[in-house]
């Protein structure tokens, strides 16, 4: 009887490679899947309230996609996602809490500081952020049809929410 014929080594360094991608996504899903288990899903709760620089929040119930995005001055990972969620209030509808945070003047001076120009709903007490599960930040919404469509917690890229966003958009 032959043997059977040896896998060449550049093919087995391809699957070995392959396989450990695999793994590595399977733990990052996990991971994430674990992180997010406690947001809110489904209807979306009320953002009700006035924002910083007056009026307040457009519904989530509209037929546009909704990005709210809870963060906090103290927050560095916050601080790395801020140009990005900036960027995507250019030209989506964008919502952002600001938790425990202090108060209305000092989350002003924070985006004053920063030249921040963000729509900010501020939750000194943590009320708004108890409604949507949102126990640590970042925390990350896509809102679409008053209907959660896509939730994560920590850092997410600017492609990665517009990717989302452009998916709650175009997917029923």
């Amino acid at each position: 009887m032959k043997p059977p014929p040896k896998t060449p080594p550049a093919r087995r360094r391809l699957l070995r490679w392959g396989a450990e991608i695999v793994l590595l996504l399977a733990v990052y899903l996990g991971v994430h899947a674990w992180l997010s288990r406690d947001l809110a899903l489904g209807p979306a709760p009320p953002l009700a309230g006035p924002l910083l620089e007056g009026g307040s929040p457009a519904p989530l119930a509209g037929g546009a996609p909704v990005l709210v995005h809870f963060w906090a001055t103290w927050c560095p990972v916050c601080r790395l996602e801020q140009e990005s969620i900036e960027s995507i209030a250019g030209d989506h509808h964008v919502i952002t809490v600001a938790l425990r945070s202090g108060s209305d003047g000092e989350v002003a001076a924070y985006l004053h500081d920063r030249d921040l120009r963000l729509p900010v709903r501020n939750d000194p007490d943590g009320l708004i952020a108890g409604a949507w599960g949102v126990s640590a930040v970042p925390a990350t919404f896509v809102v679409r049809d008053g209907i959660i469509r896509y939730r994560e917690r920590g850092f997410t890229t600017e492609a990665g929410l517009r990717l989302r966003l452009w998916l709650a958009r175009v997917m029923d």
